[in-house]
């Protein structure tokens, strides 16, 4: 066996209506002082309304920021900053989607260290240390509880991560009940999400690929795969949403050991520029990225997508060997975005061919992914699978 680091989230809570008893779950870690991160669509259904009603009934001094929007912006980030120092947060509590719990990981890092978000950005540059932090995600699909990293648009569309363990949370709860009034489209979107972190972790070329994350991708592949259509067609099925949200979870714990690779890298031009909601990003590319990643023998990838097909689909049968195994899954998946409503081609989306080729320029840029892609992926072949994605 290979050495490995396998980091996570220390504590998880998960249980409907988890967010009703937030203070008895974190108010000691959170402290005094209570920096609340979400977004004005969480605010607009009332979505914070427990949580906020407990830490409050507890003694807690909350402040609400809300103004985190998709793909969020460093100016946001640098408001959220400033209001945890004005208030001399003691902690950061953040409900919401990916951009939320993104935006709230690195205000606890900032305000808690007083280190420049400049000297941040990157692999393992984070110093700390960090204010307390619990995530509560209202998303099945991102995985940011559990991941140790943030991305923020700097610039436009110019997309910056930190990477590091300094900020991982405290605790992450999931709780379900937050995902039921989830539109069927995000529903969708953010499921297919979750599914390509679990694939790229499995077939990651890192050399931290590892036994527990290839685990944890096979686990959330069937709890995913069993309950995608299920929430799509029940909404309001809160065991099929609690599979959903866990299947999410262990697949962020997956990919945030075992890194994702080129599909994410050619999502990210997709959102950044077009702004692409992220999921369905990677919706897009996935089964041109598998394809081309299968289509070369030696890499291995064609193996380890086989082996993900019958985590993936239950009634999956044997085609008859590595190769017809691996392009029945790749089918597969495209009948699943197809099946749950999502776009099929990037000229659904309304991104006109003439923008493919910058488009695989800007791919090029995401080198920390591509690396972990099984293919060497070229500017030419981003091109190619962009075409062929079109």
């Amino acid at each position: 066996m290979p050495p490995f680091t396998f980091n996570t989230t220390p504590q998880i809570v998960a249980r409907p209506g988890a967010c009703a008893q937030i203070a008895e779950i974190a108010g000691l870690r959170l402290g005094e002082r209570v920096l609340f991160v979400t977004d004005r669509g969480i605010r607009n259904v009332g979505l914070e309304r427990t949580a906020l009603a407990a830490l409050e009934a507890s003694g807690h001094s909350v402040t609400i920021f809300d103004e985190v929007e998709a793909d969020p912006s460093l100016a946001t980030l640098e408001k959220a900053i400033a209001v945890a120092r004005e208030v001399d947060a003691t902690g950061v509590f953040a409900l919401g989607g990916g951009s939320s719990l993104d935006v709230a990981k690195l205000t606890a890092l900032i305000a808690g260290s007083g280190e420049d978000i400049d000297e941040a950005w990157g692999v393992g540059n984070a110093k700390g240390p960090r204010l307390p932090l619990v995530l509560a995600p209202t998303t099945a699909g991102t995985g940011s509880e559990v991941t140790p990293v943030s991305i923020i648009t700097v610039g436009g569309d110019e997309k910056r991560g930190v990477s590091s363990p300094l900020i991982l949370p405290d605790i992450a709860v999931l709780d379900a009940e937050l995902t039921l009034t989830l539109p069927a489209p995000t529903t969708a979107a953010t499921g297919i999400d979750a599914m390509v972190h679990a694939i790229e972790a499995y077939a990651s070329k890192s050399a931290n690929n590892n036994p527990v994350s290839r685990m944890l991708a096979k686990e959330a592949l069937r709890l995913l795969g069993a309950n995608i259509r299920t929430v799509i067609e029940r909404p309001e099925d809160i065991d099929a949403r609690s599979a959903m949200l866990l299947g999410s979870t262990l697949a962020g714990m997956a990919f945030a050991n075992s890194p994702v690779a080129a599909v994410h890298a050619l999502a990210y031009p997709i959102g950044g520029t077009f702004h692409i909601p992220h999921g369905l990003s990677n919706a897009l590319v996935l089964t041109e990225v598998l394809r081309f990643n299968a289509a070369e023998t030696q890499n291995g990838s064609a193996a380890r997508y086989a082996e993900l097909a019958p985590c993936a689909f239950a009634d999956f049968p044997d085609h008859g060997g590595t190769q017809a195994n691996c392009a029945a899954f790749i089918e597969r998946l495209a009948d699943l975005s197809a099946a749950v409503g999502l776009p099929k081609r990037l000229r659904d989306v309304g991104i006109g061919e003439a923008a493919l080729p910058q488009m695989a320029r800007d791919a090029m840029k995401q080198t920390r992914l591509l690396v972990n892609n099984p293919r060497e992926v070229s500017e030419a072949d981003a091109l190619a699978i962009y075409r062929a994605a079109w």
